[in-house]
């Protein structure tokens, strides 16, 4: 090979890597996306983050693909009122499988930066679970209470485990949360198991006496003896407790003329009495309106143990407890297990 040949060879090699080198810098600029929905008829997703919102759009078979500028972090892919969390990073290149027509139904990650994302999914599941309610632990006596929690912190571990190359920053925040989950039920669990074995199942209620209703006179738990009593604590400033009044309301009519009554006891304190008058007057409340004799401080509010509202307790026919701590009017769950009871 002459010089003019070999200078030549030498400037395209050059050229090569040069080329090369650029691309894969260009690469590691951005998060490329890929996946095939299983939902139908669906135009575009959004992947949406701190300060970041892009839309994607879908082909007529579901599929998707795009490339992303991000900063490294949680993201959610949205599709309307359906969205999921995913980890982010640029250099990722992730292709997504569907579990179900809902993004909630789960994804499988396969790619770079399918390492953290399937963690992130198999975290979700597990929060998603009963490993996830305290209720779980705190209902268990001493010995199955150490089983359970020996469990969950068993499964996890094996997520972890099969994430070597966990991302920092969900490594980081996982570790936090974990502490936060199960320091929350290590340091509550004896009173909490105390007060289900005392307000378990199939035990008498506590009781409330002579509570004013808003529609005269006064009630007591004794006059609703022969019916089941779905029992709502609430409080008008509480913002939680307003977002079920409507899924209450819509519970109490389709319920209408079975045997269950609807109980809301308010918590207010003296100071906003009248507005609590006003509030079931103007907003015209339905089922049986009841202000509790010292707000917080009532004997029946303190000896269900209750500091948070809103709290639902369900009572049968003879005034024991079904569940002290029981689904709110707004989880579907509520009414399939009304229908269970042949209410």
């Amino acid at each position: 090979m002459n010089i003019y040949n070999m200078k030549k060879l030498i400037f395209v090699i050059a050229v090569l890597l040069v080329v090369s080198c650029k691309n894969e810098g260009n690469k590691l600029e951005y998060v490329s996306l890929k996946g095939k929905l299983s939902t139908k008829n669906v135009e575009k997703i959004t992947i949406q983050g701190r300060g970041f919102s892009k839309e994607i759009a879908v082909e007529s078979d579901g599929s998707f693909s795009d490339t992303l500028k991000v900063t490294d972090g949680v993201h959610a892919i949205v599709n309307g009122d359906d969205r999921i969390t995913l980890f982010l990073k640029n250099g990722y290149d992730l292709n997504l499988a569907f579990k179900g027509e809902n993004f909630a139904d789960g994804i499988t990650f396969s790619g770079n930066g399918s390492e953290t994302n399937n963690f992130m999914e198999n975290k979700r599941s597990f929060f998603m679970s009963e490993f996830a309610n305290p209720k779980t632990y705190f209902k268990l006596d001493k010995e199955a209470y150490e089983a359970k929690m020996l469990e969950a912190k068993t499964l996890l571990k094996g997520y972890k485990d099969n994430a070597p190359n966990l991302d920092s920053i969900i490594n980081k925040m996982d570790l936090r949360n974990d502490e936060m989950f199960f320091g929350y039920i290590e340091s509550n669990y004896e009173s909490m198991h105390e007060s289900m074995s005392r307000l378990g199942k199939g035990k008498p209620s506590p009781i409330f006496t002579n509570y004013e209703n808003a529609k005269g006179g006064k009630t007591s738990l004794s006059d609703l003896k022969g019916k089941y009593v779905y029992i709502d604590v609430w409080a008008t400033w509480c913002a939680p407790c307003i977002a079920e009044i409507p899924f209450l309301r819509n519970l109490g009519k389709e319920f209408a003329g079975k045997n269950i009554e609807f109980v809301s006891i308010s918590v207010d304190k003296a100071d906003a009495y009248d507005t609590w008058k006003t509030m079931v007057k103007d907003q015209n409340l339905e089922g049986i309106q009841l202000y509790a004799d010292n707000n917080f401080e009532s004997k029946f509010i303190m000896e269900y143990g209750i500091n948070a509202i809103p709290r639902f307790i369900l009572l049968d026919t003879e005034g024991n407890i079904i569940d002290s701590d029981v689904m709110r009017p707004s989880d579907p769950k509520l009414k399939e297990l009304l229908k269970e009871l042949g209410i």
